[in-house]
């Protein structure tokens, strides 16, 4: 995708998000950047009956989830993207994935870098991330492009919670 473009894709997913989570993810990315790195937006919004599909193709673990969430009349308001590798969005390196749950989890957000991981590897991705080591020789867990909020849960956002 031409640099104009992934930009431009980026701004028009950050308006499907809950503004307080877009914020944190503009950051995210503004980090990213500035390490030389194209994060690209995937996805964001996501219908219920998209989500459906998604649960039973086996890509999510959840019939409603993060990527579902609307505000008063429908309003677009997810609290979860999918963001790819722009140089490599097929298969992201071990690297982009570290650098890429880092620099979420410094503004306060979280990925599925860790899901499915038995504790020894996770351990393993933990200290990489704390050392900075974006090169190192760990194993991630199953949805490792997947960003969302910490300190909620999907049926409380369902419910109207929405994150600080």
């Amino acid at each position: 995708m031409t640099e104009p473009a992934r930009k431009a894709r980026n701004e028009a997913k950050l308006k499907e998000l809950y503004p307080t989570f877009a914020a944190r993810l503009r950051r995210v990315i503004k980090d990213l950047e500035a390490d030389g790195v194209r994060p690209r937006i995937q996805d964001a919004w996501r219908s219920p009956e998209e989500q459906l599909k998604a649960f039973n193709n086996g890509n999510s673990k959840l019939k409603f989830g993060f990527h579902n969430v609307t505000g008063t009349g429908g309003k677009k308001e997810s609290l979860a993207v999918d963001m790819l590798d722009d140089n490599a969005p097929l298969k992201p390196s071990t690297e982009y994935l570290l650098r890429l749950a880092a620099a979420a989890q410094k503004h306060g957000l979280s990925t599925g870098v860790l899901w499915g991981l038995p504790a020894p590897l996770q351990k393993g991705v933990r200290e990489a991330i704390a050392a900075k080591n974006f090169k190192a020789a760990v194993k991630v867990g199953w949805d490792p492009t997947h960003i969302e909020p910490t300190g909620i849960k999907p049926a409380e956002a369902k419910a109207g919670k929405r994150p600080a």
